[in-house]
């Protein structure tokens, strides 16, 4: 899977979980300062990702995920 397919349905997640538009996701969408995630909405988040790609992300890795680019760098580079 590549960067763009990777961002797509990391965008659908978003969407799914916050009150945005799936066109409203770029990359440099911040989870806290742009979608006002709060801790439990990071955990969730980052339990979707878990299941939507298959990668387990642990607590340390989670918190360095700040933006949708850092998502996306993260599953691109964790891939099975």
């Amino acid at each position: 899977m590549n960067e763009d397919e990777i961002f797509a349905k990391i965008q659908t997640i978003i969407e799914d979980h916050f009150d945005v538009t799936a066109a409203e996701v770029t990359e440099q969408t911040n989870f806290k300062n742009d979608l006002n995630a709060d801790s439990i909405d990071l955990v969730e988040f980052v339990l979707e990702l878990e299941d939507t790609f298959g990668a387990e992300i642990s607590d340390e890795d989670a918190e360095q995920i700040l933006t949708v680019k850092d998502a996306v760098a993260y599953i691109a580079s964790h891939q099975g």
